[in-house]
């Protein structure tokens, strides 16, 4: 498919195991519930890009109300974002209204990026907001462990330059991690490897970057029935191999 990113929700932080029985972190985020919006293209709006839509609004404004009667929509979504698209993609893009499952972008072994907001830490110091190292504990500096230091530059240009790191308000940004992987996908939910910003049900972005050659799968336990039915498989082909012989 031409889009290569989806919208999504976190759920929740767990661990998995690996075949070669490496155990990793895992997010899972659910992605049911993308759908398209809207199809911008240069001719029209300049550039090109498919809108998409995600989550269900309650009490939503006319103004996007009427976008989601006009695309067909049963639903107002909650999020509306874009994602960039090649000229040369538009001919294989969904229609507006239609649905898009995480197999129809995703599948085990891809390399994404993921984009949210972090969680808000409020007003935080230097040492937990920048990782300070904090002053001595000796020497008569016992009010001095987590302060800042010096952040003047002397007489030249006596004063405090602009972006200095110091105390204030901790997270609550918009944070891209890159290159996470993908290891499992199923039709509403999405297992990447790592740790991912933001907290439970919060919104992110999912972009679809490249693949992984050495892909690892996920440990997957096998139930006493598909293993007598593997089993039976077996015997079954032996006793063909020596009725042919």
């Amino acid at each position: 498919m031409s889009i290569q990113a989806l919208l999504g929700k976190k759920i929740e932080q767990s661990q998995k195991f690996l075949e070669d029985g490496t155990r990793i972190p895992v997010t899972m985020l659910n992605i049911a519930g993308n759908e398209i919006v809207q199809i911008k293209t240069e001719e029209k709006d300049k550039y090109n890009a498919a809108q998409l839509g995600f989550g269900v609004k309650k009490n939503p404004k006319p103004s996007i109300l009427g976008h989601a009667k006009k695309a067909g929509l049963k639903t107002t979504p909650s999020f509306i974002q874009e994602v960039r698209v090649a000229k040369a993609d538009l001919e294989t893009l969904p229609k507006v209204g239609d649905a898009l499952n995480a197999q129809d972008v995703f599948k085990p072994g891809d390399i994404v990026d993921v984009i949210g907001i972090s969680k808000g830490k409020g007003y935080a110091g230097v040492v937990k907001r920048h990782h300070f190292r904090g002053g001595p504990r000796t020497h008569g500096q016992s009010d001095r462990e987590r302060a800042p230091g010096s952040i003047g530059s002397t007489t030249t240009p006596g004063r405090v330059y602009k972006g200095k790191r110091m105390a204030g308000r901790m997270g609550g940004e918009r944070v891209t991690i890159k290159n996470l992987q993908v290891v499992d996908v199923a039709d509403d939910t999405l297992l990447i490897k790592g740790l991912i910003p933001g907290g439970s049900n919060s919104l992110v972005l999912i972009k679809k970057i490249g693949g992984n050659k050495k892909f690892v799968p996920l440990y997957k336990e096998v139930s006493k029935e598909e293993e007598v039915s593997k089993v039976s498989k077996g015997e079954e082909k032996k006793k063909e191999v020596k009725n042919a012989s």
